[in-house]
C-alpha cells in the first residue's frame, strides 16, 4: 500500500511538472504594420533594429536569435487582403 501511494505521488508530480513546462506560453508579439516593418522579408532586416546594441535590441533571454519569422507573424489589422496582396 505504501509503495502504491509513493508511486501515485510520483505520477502526480511528473504530470504537474509536464503541465508547467509544456505549455502556457505567452505568444510572441506580432510584427506591426508600420513603415519600419513593411518591407520585412529577411532576418537581417530584423537585426538592423533588434540586434545587439541597436535601437530596439532583443533581450538576452530571447530564444533563437536568427529565426524571427518562425514565431513573430504580421499583425492582423482586420484587412481583407489575400496572401498575394490583392
Amino acid at each position: 500500500m505504501k509503495s502504491t501511494l509513493i508511486f501515485l505521488i510520483f505520477v502526480v508530480a511528473v504530470l504537474a511538472l509536464l503541465s508547467v513546462i509544456s505549455g502556457r506560453r505567452i505568444p510572441p508579439p506580432p510584427i506591426p504594420l508600420d513603415s519600419n516593418h513593411i518591407a520585412l522579408n529577411d532576418v537581417k532586416v530584423c537585426l538592423d533594429c533588434h540586434g545587439a546594441e541597436k535601437k530596439a535590441p532583443m533581450k538576452k533571454t530571447h530564444p533563437p536569435k536568427k529565426e524571427c519569422l518562425k514565431c513573430h507573424k504580421v499583425k492582423d489589422e482586420g484587412m481583407n487582403t489575400k496572401k498575394d496582396g490583392t
